[in-house]
């Protein structure tokens, strides 16, 4: 055995494979590759998560509730509280070599133990409330995902590293076939916009698929009401709610390009590596870590709804060789565990 780590992830959301959170992705991904290169782990996650080693459950209570009436966001704060009294009473049992955290949240308590705490920041800067990063604890340490992300948070002290986010290429087949439609493809919510792929798909006279999940959260559930379901009409638009691994591998090496329509500065975009694994170029606002994702090998950069609409008819000429190679070489898992282990050896001497 390596050592012992305890990882945690955000309350809310549970952790598996299928999870369409890029937090949640990255947990479980890191999870299962250190578990196979020898780590012993626990994860602290939400109840029905599928880890590789020990689940300690949050939220259970709360799972029981969201069969009737109401959303997981009423009881956000009490769900926090409980997640770092589980982390507190893991230290407390046993000895672990690190806290790694997921969570977006648990870091602001980490100063009640004495375990050093690697905490990956996924959000951009604007998200996080400034008063987040004020009075910590001397144990904990803070890990990017992009050079972009890292500069955006130059004021915040304590900065062990970049560790890029990584995904497992060989998940992703190319098979050259490719159908007329653009793809999009995430969590749906305001920030993601994909409405503005909706209308880019218009503009160029394109075929759409939007494929992802709608979150029990109000102000998604509210957004997809409002500017996306009245958009889906079954034929120009359609609709793939949470499509199982092998559906959402389709969808992405068959399609067109792939439509990033973020409204806010994304720190890295799986869903873009994800493409580009499949061979599929990348349209993307230019916006935080996408100008470093997407280049001219692998796609195209825009401005604004027409521009992405002109850039579907360019994208031919980008060689799906050129899109899968970017990812082996610069976001592969393996590069981003070697981070990781790199990191927990600095940190805990």
């Amino acid at each position: 055995m390596k050592g012992r780590v305890l990882l945690v992830a955000y309350p809310l959301l549970p952790v598996s494979g299928r999870s369409a959170g890029g937090a949640e992705q990255i947990l479980w991904t890191l999870e299962r590759e250190l578990v196979r290169r020898g780590w012993e782990t626990a994860v602290v996650a939400r109840a029905g998560s599928q880890v590789s080693g020990e689940l300690l459950e949050v939220g259970a209570k709360q799972c029981k509730k969201e069969m009737g009436p109401g959303h997981p966001e009423e009881s956000f704060g009490e769900q926090v509280r409980e997640l770092a009294e589980r982390v507190e009473e893991a230290c407390a049992r046993g000895r672990y070599d690190l806290v790694l955290d997921h969570s977006g949240h648990y870091f602001r308590d980490a100063g009640r133990v004495k375990e050093r705490v690697l905490a990956t920041l996924h959000l951009p800067r604007t998200l996080y409330p400034a008063e987040a990063f004020e009075g910590l604890g001397k144990n904990v340490h803070f890990n990017f995902v992009s050079e972009s992300q890292r500069l955006a948070f130059g004021d915040v002290m304590q900065t062990a590293g970049v560790i890029r986010n990584g995904i497992d290429a060989a998940r992703f087949a190319m098979n050259g076939r490719r159908g007329e439609y653009v793809l999009w493809l995430g969590r749906v919510c305001p920030e993601k916009a994909p409405h503005l792929a909706v209308a880019a798909a218009k503009l160029a006279g394109v075929p759409i698929v939007l494929a992802g999940q709608v979150y029990p959260f109000r102000w998604h559930e509210e957004y997809w009401e409002r500017e996306l379901r009245p958009l889906v009409d079954g034929d120009r638009v359609r609709w793939v709610a949470v499509p199982p691994f092998a559906e959402k591998a389709r969808l992405l090496r068959e399609a067109r390009a792939l439509l990033v329509t973020s409204q806010v500065e994304e720190t890295t975009s799986l869903v873009a590596l994800e493409a580009m694994a499949s061979g599929t170029p990348v349209i993307a606002f230019a916006v935080g870590a996408l100008r470093e994702v997407v280049t001219g090998k692998t796609g195209l950069l825009v401005q604004t709804v027409e521009e992405m609409a002109a850039a579907i008819s360019l994208v031919s000429a980008i060689r799906p060789q050129d899109c899968r190679e970017r990812v082996e070489q610069d976001y592969s898992v393996k590069g981003m565990v070697d981070g990781y282990e790199k990191l927990i050896g600095e940190l805990v001497g």
